[in-house]
């Protein structure tokens, strides 16, 4: 079946239809969330979150975008209301979870050499303004192409591509003075 035929034995209440439509995302949106919240458990509520309100929000689906856009709309939300919540929740004596969220496989390097990378990656994507760390994070974990990352963001194509180039830049500046 595809996205259309599912859609709509979704809407006909069919969990099973919406089981299988989200879980040909799932993934992506998990990378979403995860790069976004910065750690596995976050991502995770986040994840729960947005698969929630997916379900509870089919009717609202106005099949403009892809399906796979307007999912990973809703995840990217989730995602940045955890933050948000953490934000105000967090106290000085709060530790980070140290799960590695980003897929750094490099055969010729060490596993201790993976997770010091990917720390560090993570430490500069949380640097990086919410604006620019979303619009990063759809195009590199989520794949999603410019115009739907605009859409997200309800700006233009030209300022998705801004913001990508100048946190790209500012990742590989953070990057560099780590180490």
């Amino acid at each position: 079946m595809d996205d259309a035929e599912l859609l709509a034995a979704c809407r006909g209440g069919d969990q099973h239809a919406f089981a299988e439509l989200v879980g040909r995302y799932r993934t992506n949106a998990w990378h979403v969330c995860l790069q976004i919240t910065g750690n596995a458990h976050d991502a995770e509520d986040a994840l729960q979150d947005a698969l929630t309100a997916a379900w509870q929000n089919l009717h609202r689906f106005r099949g403009e975008a892809r399906f796979n856009t307007w999912l990973h709309r809703i995840a990217t939300n989730a995602a940045l209301k955890v933050v948000r919540r953490r934000k105000l929740t967090t106290s000085l004596d709060d530790t980070d979870d140290d799960s590695p969220g980003i897929d750094l496989t490099d055969h010729g390097s060490g596993f201790d050499e993976q997770v010091v990378t990917s720390d560090a990656v993570q430490h500069a994507l949380r640097q990086l303004g919410e604006d620019f760390r979303v619009a990063i994070v759809l195009a590199e974990y989520a794949d999603l192409p410019y115009a739907d990352i605009a859409e997200h963001q309800q700006v233009s194509v030209a300022t998705v591509k801004t913001r990508i180039h100048r946190a790209r830049k500012q990742l590989a500046q953070s990057l560099a003075a780590a180490g």
